[in-house]
């Protein structure tokens, strides 16, 4: 069997495993936003601020005066922005944490430790109305974040480690994918007829740790990266069985070879800290790369478009809003999965481009219809048009391949800083989108899209001059690429002779 192109059933297993690290952070994101009337009301309670009046009134299903007034008391909007933004806070801390974590003892050990943290969260959030509902939430939500933020970035680091070359992309998409299947799960659970309830909601937060508890079972089972062990570790044989393990009867003798070359220029250099790769000019290239492949995720308006889905479906006469928005949460599963389908054969570039031209031109339509949609029935439908087709360029390109990417461009000595770099900057730039977007909005009204055209235009120009295509292509010859600059070649499937040239020049 030719080396390289195995899809085994030990390699689906790890794969699987890792990513559902992936659907606990997804599911995390989403698990918030549906029950929060019910979240603020026991806040509201727990604070004192909620009479036995409006009590009474919710269990008859007509508090809606006196709710939306405790809702609004100053003390529960301060906590229940809190249990929102502390989760991107621990995420945007523990992102420094995953080069450490991951090379302590491995990536498969890595992530088996810090499941304790994801299983902690979930106590504390399904356990809240034992003591102080919002303090057990806030609590909960930063250690679940802490955790999402070393997970975020230690299963791409593993999944692209051991994926075949052939199917490298596809499976590193996978990790958008689990994210995206986890927030559609949380939307769909949290309706208020299933667990987004005044009954249900802890055991709704709670859940956020289950799929450790699955995972901390599952990972003994899986190998650990082969580049882990013969890079870092110097362990030859230990990583020849790993790479026996994940691909089956086949000659491992390229691959090792492959990792034998990477090794010796690992070894040539020092071990790479974040602020060494920050201040190297030799992995400069790369890192700008890497860092606004993550800036054109989170600042493309993705997450604004998730805010304002709800209030353009009311717009457009839709009765329950509510589905709608689970309905964009439907397509973003699905064009994931076409990313999944084609990422190898069309390439990341590609893809990439495709879906940041295709978004800025979702921004411009969104705009016109919201502009227009008071005085035009039927711009209300433009505007619903845009939002699926929005999502559904993301999920094709900007979406996912922003996770995995960041493996292909750095070699092994680097790879842990650039992940921890990139998923901070990820963390950091959702962050400030969160925190941000109602002021910009309340300014800009229905322009803001405007504002996210432009952005993705930016992103559009600098994907188009700066990314080179990495489909196919060893890390040995990505390094190559951005060493002398020729992203030229990445255009080219024929490129051995050139590339093994700039090696040899690089070696001398």
């Amino acid at each position: 069997m030719e080396s390289g192109k195995q899809l085994t059933g030990t390699l689906a297993l790890a794969v699987f495993t890792a990513v559902l690290g992936s659907l606990q952070y997804g599911y995390s994101l989403g698990v918030i936003n549906a029950p929060q009337k019910v979240i603020e009301k026991h806040y509201g309670r727990a604070l004192g601020v909620w009479s036995e009046r409006a009590a009474v009134l919710w269990e008859n299903g007509t508090e809606e005066d006196e709710f939306s007034e405790a809702g609004a008391h100053p003390s529960v909007v301060i906590y229940w922005s809190l249990s929102v933004s502390i989760f991107s806070i621990g995420g945007m801390l523990s992102s420094f944490l995953v080069g450490f974590v991951g090379d302590l003892r491995g990536r498969v050990k890595g992530m088996l430790m810090v499941n304790f943290l994801a299983v902690a969260a979930g106590l504390l959030m399904g356990l809240c109305r034992m003591w102080k509902p919002h303090i057990m939430v806030i609590a909960g939500r930063a250690v679940m974040g802490f955790y999402c933020g070393l997970t975020s970035g230690l299963v791409p680091m593993y999944v692209g480690e051991i994926a075949p070359k052939a199917y490298r992309g596809a499976l590193g998409t996978l990790h958008q994918l689990a994210i995206v299947v986890g927030i559609l799960i949380s939307q769909v659970i949290g309706l208020d007829f299933l667990l987004g309830n005044d009954d249900m909601w802890p055991l709704l937060l709670g859940l956020s740790g289950a799929p450790a508890v699955l995972q901390s079972f599952l990972l003994p089972l899986c190998p650990e990266s082969p580049r882990y062990l013969y890079i870092l570790l110097g362990k030859e044989e230990e990583a020849r069985k790993s790479l026996l393990r994940l691909k089956g009867a086949y000659d491992p003798t390229p691959d090792m070879e492959e990792m034998r070359r990477e090794k010796a220029e690992a070894d040539r250099e020092a071990r790479v800290s974040i602020l060494s790769l920050i201040c190297s000019s030799v992995y400069r290239r790369q890192l700008i790369v890497a860092l606004m492949m993550h800036l054109s995720q989170q600042f493309s308006g993705i997450n604004a478009i998730f805010y304002y889905s709800t209030a353009i479906f009311s717009g457009a006469g839709v009765s329950h809003p509510v589905y709608a928005t689970i309905g964009v949460g439907v397509i973003n599963t699905i064009f994931t999965l076409v990313s999944v389908a084609v990422v190898d054969r069309a390439g990341r570039r590609t893809l990439t481009l495709v879906g940041l031209a295709g978004m800025c031109c979702c921004a411009v339509a969104m705009t016109v219809g919201l502009k227009f949609q008071s005085e035009y029935e039927w711009m209300s439908y433009v505007s619903m048009s845009a939002i699926f087709l929005f999502v559904s360029f993301f999920e094709i390109g900007p979406g996912p391949i922003p996770w995995f990417i960041v493996a292909e461009l750095f070699s092994q000595g680097p790879r842990p800083a650039a992940i921890a770099l990139a998923g901070c900057c990820n963390w950091t730039s959702n962050f400030i989108i969160g925190m941000t977007f109602l002021y910009i909005q309340a300014v800009l009204g229905c322009y803001v899209f405007v504002m996210f055209a432009v952005l993705l235009l930016g992103f559009t120009v600098f994907t188009y001059f700066r990314l080179p295509e990495t489909k196919g292509k060893s890390f040995e010859e990505i390094a190559a690429l951005f060493q002398k600059g020729r992203t030229e070649l990445a255009q080219s499937p024929n490129n051995a002779t050139e590339l093994q040239l700039l090696k040899t020049s690089t070696d001398a």
